[in-house]
């Protein structure tokens, strides 16, 4: 049987895609499925990496595609937009491990892992693309 297909996969606007694949790669422990240059040989048009078993695309900003085509639903990086209005979670084994891969990485401790009131160990960070990203591991059932 194949495996199921994951329903909802999260597509990640940078600027510098090729570069961002390596941070993911190292704050992450991501692999990468595939990378698909544009005619530039510069940009990417697509890529894959997986994070413990989750897809998630990566792509460069083309803004000259915005105006030619029209699109009215057009995407833009995080830098562009002063901000990012989505969290990409991970599911951890080690939630401060997790973190420190990150930081040592590049990117930035946006709040330190903590015991969450929901029973997590939780902590949030900011790749160096303007992309938020949280971690988290259970806490222990209290008894």
């Amino acid at each position: 049987m194949a495996d199921p297909v994951q329903v909802v996969t999260p597509h990640l606007v940078v600027n510098d895609a090729n570069a961002a694949l390596e941070f993911y790669k190292k704050a992450l422990g991501a692999s990468e499925v595939i990378r698909m240059p544009a005619k530039d040989g510069k940009r990417l048009m697509h890529s894959e990496i997986q994070v413990r078993g989750a897809r998630i695309f990566v792509m460069d900003d083309f803004p000259e595609h915005r105006c030619e085509q029209g699109m009215v639903d057009a995407v833009f990086p995080p830098d562009q937009i002063k901000g990012t209005s989505v969290t990409m979670h991970l599911e951890v084994e080690d939630c401060d491990a997790a973190v420190k891969r990150a930081a040592d990485a590049g990117a930035t401790v946006t709040m330190a892992p903590w015991d969450s009131f929901w029973g997590a160990r939780y902590a949030r960070i900011m790749d160096p693309f303007g992309h938020s990203w949280s971690f988290a591991h259970p806490l222990p059932a209290k008894g």
